[in-house]
């Protein structure tokens, strides 16, 4: 486990998010979420921290506001869906951040896993290959004031060579593997939290990149939309088989 003490700009930023919406109409019901995901095995202060500050009902419609802090997954139009804070969290301590880091994400959806690791790291790039999705979350960063996220609009599944080595790559959408480019990109040391899987069953992995290779673990059984890509399940979903170039070079599997 890496040193998870907060830097002091991370600190500070952190600190700033919860007092802007402290004593708002819904932080007790972001307490309460808190306490279910502790409950839930959640057990990094500052994934908490971060969940109690962040108001999870700006990324969502009017319609579904009053539904923001179930702990639930619910659509966000465009055939995708926002993923349920348990879900978030779990991704997010998995990571293991300690506040320097650049971290890339697949898949920026709503927004909020997004906004989550921008309160836990020093830069975020989140890459979104739906244009209106990404233009949505961007003003919410913009009215939140999460100035240390970059949007980009492309095929997520390879990655953004362009800003990388990355520290860590989260990957919100599932793939038939883990694909290649996301490997390459990151830093010796560096985590990947990915879902894999090819029908039903979706495995959550754990993949540290070491010096002579890939060591990758299994955590829990999960579910997410596919990731649509050259390194994912192409355009047409469901109907393409996965290809073999997406699997990372000799991955030790641990369960």
């Amino acid at each position: 486990m890496r040193n998870q003490k907060p830097t002091g700009s991370n600190a500070v930023k952190l600190t700033a998010a919860i007092r802007s919406f402290e004593g708002d109409a819904a932080e007790p019901r972001r307490r309460k979420l808190v306490e279910e995901l502790k409950a839930g095995g959640i057990t990094d202060p500052r994934v908490l921290e971060c969940v109690r500050a962040l108001p999870r009902h700006l990324f969502f419609d009017t319609a579904l506001t009053s539904m923001a802090y179930d702990n639930n997954a619910l659509p966000i139009g465009k055939n995708q869906t926002i993923s349920r804070p348990y879900t978030v969290a779990f991704m997010t301590q998995v990571a293991e951040l300690a506040g320097d880091e650049t971290v890339l994400e697949i898949g920026t959806g709503s927004g909020y896993q997004t906004a989550v690791l921008s309160l836990m790291c020093s830069r975020v790039i989140t890459v979104e290959r739906i244009n209106s999705l990404s233009n949505k979350a961007r003003k919410v960063f913009n009215h939140l004031g999460l100035s240390n996220i970059m949007c980009l609009v492309g095929d997520g599944s390879l990655g953004a060579e362009k800003h990388g080595p990355y520290d860590a790559i989260l990957v919100t959408a599932v793939a038939p593997s883990l694909p290649e480019p996301l490997i390459k990109q990151l830093k010796t040391g560096g985590r990947l939290v990915a879902p894999v899987g090819t029908g039903p069953e979706q495995k959550l992995v754990l993949a540290r990149k070491r010096k002579w290779g890939v060591d990758v673990k299994e955590l829990e059984d999960c579910r997410f939309v596919p990731l649509v890509g050259e390194r994912g399940f192409g355009k047409n979903v469901g109907l393409v088989k996965p290809h073999s170039a997406n699997a990372a070079p000799a991955p030790r599997t641990r369960k």
